[in-house]
């Protein structure tokens, strides 16, 4: 019986821009470049936003404060506040990705050539 092995967060990013990668290899050189940086946000955020979501599963999205004395409350978790916000920045790049992914290639069905009058 295998154990699945665990990666740490390096190695699941190095993963995710790999898997990002592949959508563009299609894509001219000048806008590669320019695509690069978005992936390697995509990637990062992607990781980070799974690693949040354990959090927030075990620990909840919310915490106990006290300030002072007789201040005290419940407030949301710093890190619902940080996922949040990063929910909306990846996206906004996923969207721009997407706006710059190079069509796909499909093959022609027959049903689609047929209804093409073209078989």
């Amino acid at each position: 019986m295998a154990i699945k092995k665990e990666l740490d967060k390096d190695s699941r990013i190095k993963q995710e821009k790999s898997r990002l990668a592949k959508v563009f290899k299609n894509l001219d050189k000048n806008k590669l470049t320019t695509v690069q940086s978005l992936i390697n946000n995509a990637a990062f955020m992607a990781i980070t936003l799974e690693d949040l979501q354990k959090v927030i599963n075990e620990y909840g999205i919310s915490e106990e404060y006290k300030n002072g004395a007789n201040q005290y409350g419940k407030k949301q978790s710093p890190e619902v506040e940080v996922y949040i916000a990063m929910t909306r920045n990846y996206t906004a790049i996923i969207k721009e990705l997407v706006a710059l992914a190079p069509v796909a290639e499909r093959k022609n069905s027959k049903l689609a050539a047929l209804m093409r009058d073209e078989l």
